[in-house]
């Protein structure tokens, strides 16, 4: 079994490096959507994470239900979170897959 050329790993690392940098600032630079109640509240976030928008459908503004409002809310902020955390899954999961190949894969692991 002949060793690796160390330039030809240093090369591939290199390109993974850069892939993975691009699918970064991709998915920072992307925005999505959660929702709550079919839609009655959603909250915009961005791929790191920050809020740029809650929009609550005034048929759930009861001052008698605070409660419901709040877990409405809630819920389209978790459902924005995982679609976050889907988003980066999609875009960065073919680039770390790209790490088990067996030279780069014997040097890291």
């Amino acid at each position: 079994m002949s060793q690796p050329d160390m330039s030809q790993i240093l090369a591939q690392a290199q390109e993974m490096q850069t892939k993975l940098q691009e699918a970064q600032q991709e998915i920072l630079a992307s925005t999505v959507t959660g929702e709550a109640g079919n839609g009655l509240v959603t909250v915009a976030m961005d791929g790191g994470g920050n809020i740029s928008d809650v929009k609550i459908d005034p048929q759930v503004v009861d001052p008698e239900d605070v409660e419901t409002l709040q877990d409405l809310i809630t819920g389209a902020f978790q459902d924005a979170h995982q679609k976050v955390a889907e988003l980066a899954e999609t875009k960065m999961g073919p680039i770390s897959q790209g790490f088990g190949n067996d030279q780069i894969g014997g040097l890291l692991g």
